[in-house]
């Protein structure tokens, strides 16, 4: 399953480190961050938890870039 969030990002490279983090993320398969729309697409791994992971991305973002966020 696929989901589509709007983030908060102040640059380019933030939005690279958030895309890297949240594809580190147990339960996430893939993730696109576009920071010309400020949206990200996460793809879910079959019988994730959408809002536990996503809890976990938004942990994951912030270790590598404290002032971002991500409206879930």
């Amino acid at each position: 399953m696929k989901k589509t969030y709007k983030i908060d990002v102040d640059c380019a490279n933030c939005a690279n480190k958030m895309e890297l983090a949240a594809k580190a993320t147990p339960g996430v398969s893939d993730c696109v961050v576009n920071f010309m729309t400020l949206k990200m697409s996460v793809e879910f791994e079959p019988g994730a938890d959408r809002d536990a992971v996503m809890q976990d991305v938004l942990k994951a973002c912030k270790r590598v870039e404290s002032d971002c966020e991500i409206y879930l």
